[in-house]
């Protein structure tokens, strides 16, 4: 295939690091995040309406910078709309399900193009699939902010065919995302690849809820077609604003911090040596490392775990009880099957606690979660012509009250589920039923798990060698311990007390 030629444009920014007497890490506020399903009906363009009228009364939750049109971030996912990519791509495309397009931000210099275009081209035919052309994506610059132009990408789609040899759409999912996480590896400036799937495709950038639509003409075009419409309003936490970084991610949208993001991030990491699965094979699961991408976002960092996790092998409902696990120690009215999921799970990963409310879909189901600190709010609808709508609040859809069949909260640690396939919402403690009792993880748990009360006593007493000296460096003690910390012990019978108190101005 020819390589497109791309008229000048912007590009897409990395998230910023600390710099000066600002640390990122310390930032922290709250976005609106919401989505639209239909139950029984096809795929629709209301559907894909019904999502920015949610996200645009949202734009209230998401952040302005010193340039009001210039927002934090705002996106939509939805369903990759086969009848309109047939018309629009430009080229002969398989059957729906054998291939896959990639929504791509493409550098803002004309001259770094064909590297990133050369760059992604390269991993997918590694992965023996088809490149089958590019696509120029219509965008109005005009309808964005001063600042997010100056550095807006020029956006592309590529379009990804599935050889015979692919069995299911499922091992097309995997090869797009080594295909991916090979082209990302390569950090080429200013590249970044928003989604890559046969199953969903994301519309989002540097924007405010009400410009989204007019930035990317697409939306509006009645053949973009959904059963579902995942949205994200953004309030930037623990990033700058940048369009890779608005949301959703190739999995979720999600409001609020994961608290635990270091701890979470460092043992990710220590356990990559032992990843291992066989539908990768250790030749593609290389290809994947880091798992978590340097300098993202906590919620993309979630993404990159998440999608692992469900790409492996696990469904989403599994992957996500792992990653956020609702509070069990002590329970007496949790069944000891799910009892003896979390305890087993809790050995291969910590939860990712927030204050964290996250939707999540893999394009067949979608759904919603708070962690078990449950301090984001969550509000969800279903309507007997079977519309179903959740959301960081309640009134984000005008619906009469006659037409609405149940609402009601999401809750610490529940699951909120919709199976698109199945038509229907699924109860949590149905979803939880089916996950706990796949395998005997109980049984698993209580055979691998070893308990300190359960070692053998130690007879004889240790004997330490050295001289005081010796052992005081052994063990860390210092002189200012002795004198600040053990001598007033001692001679008052009290805690020591101190400061580390400065009242003088900064030498700034």
């Amino acid at each position: 295939m020819p390589h497109p030629v791309y008229p000048p444009g912007g590009g897409a920014r990395g998230p910023d690091p600390a710099s000066g007497l600002h640390d990122q890490q310390y930032e922290h506020d709250a976005c609106g995040v919401g989505f639209v399903a239909r139950l029984h009906a096809p795929a629709s363009h209301e559907v894909v309406e019904r999502g920015l009228t949610v996200l645009n009364r949202m734009e209230h939750r998401g952040a302005e910078g010193a340039d009001p049109e210039t927002g934090d971030g705002a996106g939509i996912l939805i369903q990759v709309p086969d009848a309109f990519l047939r018309d629009e791509a430009g080229v002969e495309l398989p059957a729906p399900g054998r291939y896959g397009v990639a929504m791509c931000f493409l550098p803002p210099r004309e001259e770094r193009r064909p590297e990133a275009v050369k760059v992604l081209e390269r991993a997918v035919e590694a992965q023996g699939l088809w490149v089958l052309g590019w696509r120029e994506v219509p965008v109005d610059l005009n309808s964005c902010g001063r600042t997010a132009a100056a550095c807006a990408p020029h956006v592309a789609q590529l379009f990804v065919g599935a050889p015979d040899g692919i069995a299911d759409q499922d091992a097309l999912e995997r090869k797009l995302y080594v295909a991916r996480r090979a082209a990302e590896r390569e950090q080429v400036k200013g590249f970044s690849i928003a989604s890559l799937s046969s199953r969903t495709l994301v519309y989002k950038g540097m924007l405010t809820a009400p410009q989204l639509p007019h930035y990317f003409p697409d939306l509006q075009d009645g053949r973009v077609e959904s059963r579902l419409a995942l949205v994200h309003s953004r309030f930037s936490t623990n990033t700058f604003p940048s369009w890779e970084l608005a949301h959703p991610y190739r999995y979720i949208a999600h409001n609020g911090e994961i608290n635990t993001l270091r701890g979470n991030v460092n043992w990710m990491r220590a356990r990559e040596s032992q990843l291992a699965s066989e539908l990768f094979g250790e030749g593609d699961l290389a290809k994947l490392l880091p798992i978590v991408r340097p300098g993202g976002s906590d919620s993309a960092t979630f993404d990159n775990v998440l999608e692992l996790l469900v790409l492996a092998g696990r469904s989403l409902p599994h992957a996500v009880m792992m990653m956020v696990p609702e509070a069990y120690g002590g329970r007496e009215d949790i069944p000891e099957h799910l009892r003896g999921f979390y305890a087993f799970h809790s050995c291969l990963m910590e939860p990712w606690d927030g204050p964290a409310a996250v939707a999540f879909t893999d394009g067949r189901t979608i759904g919603a979660t708070l962690d078990r600190n449950g301090l984001r709010p969550g509000r969800w609808l279903e309507t007997k012509d079977g519309w179903v709508i959740v959301g960081s609040e309640a009134g984000m859809l005008d619906e009469p009250p006659a037409n609405i069949a149940r609402k009601g909260r999401l809750a610490p640690g529940k699951l909120f589920l919709v199976d698109l396939e199945e038509g229907r919402i699924v109860p949590d403690a149905e979803v939880k039923q089916e996950v706990a009792t796949q395998q005997p993880y109980s049984d698993w748990y209580e055979k691998g798990v070893v308990r300190v009360a359960d070692l053998p006593e130690r007879f004889s007493k240790p004997e330490y060698a050295g001289s005081l000296l010796e052992r005081q460096l052994a063990f860390g003690w210092s002189q200012e311990d002795l004198r600040m910390l053990l001598t007033p012990m001692a001679r008052d019978a009290a805690e020591p007390t101190g400061s580390m108190g400065n009242d003088l101005a900064l030498a700034v």
